[in-house]
């Protein structure tokens, strides 16, 4: 029997989740593309009073072309590992933007 690999992103009530791993204090603010079951991004901001978090949010608006507040982190809050939904995306539109679509 065949394992399916990890799926970067899930399908939930209107939109999706997935798994980020989080590069707090980079040079660049970018996805920086899949990473295991998740994506990675790195972000400016240290990793402290939820600025990275917000920063997180911020660039996966402007990566996916979506209104801010239809990216949250809802998981991982402290963590380099964070679980982010994002509203109003298929796991298709997902998966099209990191195969350069």
């Amino acid at each position: 029997m065949h394992r399916r690999p990890p799926q970067p992103c899930v399908s939930v009530p209107g939109g999706i989740e997935f798994d980020a791993l989080v590069t707090p204090g980079s040079a660049v603010a970018l996805v920086r593309g899949l990473h295991g079951s998740g994506i990675k991004v790195a972000v400016r901001s240290p990793p402290e009073k939820g600025k990275a978090n917000a920063e997180v949010e911020d660039v996966l608006a402007e990566f996916f072309g979506l209104p801010k507040r239809q990216v949250m982190v809802v998981n991982g809050y402290a963590s380099r590992n964070k679980r982010v939904r994002v509203e109003g995306l298929t796991t298709a539109q997902f998966m099209e933007k990191f195969a350069g679509g």
